[in-house]
């Protein structure tokens, strides 16, 4: 039963332990000390705040070098704030709902397209898969944008190649650019992975789950899982949680499915086995089907696991046979996808879904939800399903714990 908040003459004010503050984007959100959680509603009210307009006359905002975070200077005092001035005139906004979205983009627009006029300074996304195809048009996007990418990739030398590329567009955006070696075929390497990025960074604005395997002949890990399962869901799931810490109510969690997980046949009952198949009951298309389910239902349980956080969870489709290195591993599915490269999306167009649920200030609030040419779209039923989502994160806990002894 909700505890009644305490009395008080203004509607407005808020209650004990709790603190009012604006995302750089100029959204209200409330933070409480006491449980250490944050949302997008005034605790008293319900209601959303947003500040807009420019800084009062005297003030400037600029980003510190050793923390990243934004602060507000009072020029004529240099004294330092890092609340934002302007939230003593923030004004309530209508209340959301998932159908008063407006669809801003579409099927046609491009990456940098939806980032024009965003300046994304002092903000940091970790990209797993970013040294080529759709992950490197999300990371060339966003870091021309100023944001700092870290390149969590198998690769070092195609992921160097990658960011001399951006460099050579514009010098500042490849000096924020690093690589992190990961490789999501070992639980191993992404421990590793997470301690060197804890190393040098205390938060993350965006977490970009990108990487995948298409049509993979039959293998295992050397952590003894079916690869597909691995390197599409389960490495990326075991990075997310170890990764927690650095996330807060102003990150997001992207998740890059694909409407191939309306093709699963997984079962509504799960088992390991189901998950990680035997080659006896292995087909590489049915395993790329599956593992995108499991993006999916994986995106909609961390939304559930993580609302109270303020942490938004998306999850998407960034188009149909797009033309990448995905398609590498068998002649077929190459000479295919040549075919029907005319009629297909191009790598920035392809990007362009992550980078808007990445980004995209009007998801503010919202968590959950999946995507399609830059708006919200329903998932196939079995996505929808609670106990899969509830028995996928359990099965993937276990699988992990075991392996990782």
């Amino acid at each position: 039963m909700p505890v009644p908040l305490p009395e008080s003459d203004s509607e407005d004010e808020l209650p004990p332990a709790w603190e009012e503050r604006a995302t750089n984007d100029g959204f209200v959100y409330y933070v409480n000390h006491q449980s250490k959680t944050t949302q997008w509603t005034h605790p008293r009210t319900g209601k959303a705040k947003r500040v807009s307009g420019e800084l009062p006359l005297g003030w400037s905002k600029q980003v510190e070098e050793t923390t990243g975070k934004i602060v507000f200077v009072e020029d004529a005092t240099q004294r330092k704030s890092y609340t934002d001035p302007r939230l003593a005139f923030a004004v309530e906004e209508a209340p959301q709902v998932v159908g008063e979205l407006r669809q801003r983009f579409d099927s046609g627009t491009n990456a940098l397209q939806v980032l024009h006029g965003r300046d994304l300074s002092g903000k940091i996304a970790l990209i797993t898969g970013a040294n080529a195809g759709i992950g490197f048009e999300t990371a060339r996007s966003l870091a021309l944008h100023g944001c700092e990418v870290i390149f969590a990739c198998r690769n070092e030398s195609a992921t160097k190649e990658a960011i001399d590329k951006i460099a050579t567009e514009k010098e500042t955006a490849g000096q924020k650019c690093k690589f992190v070696k990961l490789d999501l075929a070992s639980l191993h390497s992404v421990g590793k992975c997470v301690q060197e990025v804890k190393t040098e960074h205390k938060h993350l604005d965006y977490l970009i789950l990108n990487a995948g395997v298409f049509a993979l002949p039959y293998s295992t890990t050397d952590d003894g899982f079916e690869t597909t399962f691995q390197v599409s869901h389960l490495s990326h799931f075991h990075l997310t949680n170890l990764l927690s810490d650095l996330l807060d109510h102003t990150s997001r969690v992207v998740v890059v499915s694909s409407e191939s997980h309306r093709f699963s046949r997984l079962p509504k009952e799960l088992s390991e086995t189901d998950l990680s198949p035997p080659s006896n009951k292995f087909w590489s298309m049915m395993a790329y089907n599956n593992a995108k389910l499991l993006n999916v239902l994986f995106a909609c349980e961390l939304s559930k696991r993580w609302k109270t956080r303020g942490i938004s969870v998306f999850s998407l489709h960034p188009g149909n046979m797009v033309s990448s290195q995905l398609a590498r591993n068998w002649w077929f599915y190459r000479l295919l996808f040549t075919i029907v490269r005319p009629f297909t999306k191009s790598l920035q167009q392809a990007a362009s879904t992550t980078i808007y649920c990445a980004t995209a200030p009007e998801l503010n609030g919202f968590t959950g939800l999946y995507f399609n040419n830059c708006y919200v779209c329903d998932p196939s039923g079995l996505s929808k399903n609670e106990r899969m989502q509830q028995s996928l994160w359990m099965l993937s806990e276990k699988m992990i714990e075991r392996a990782v002894k």
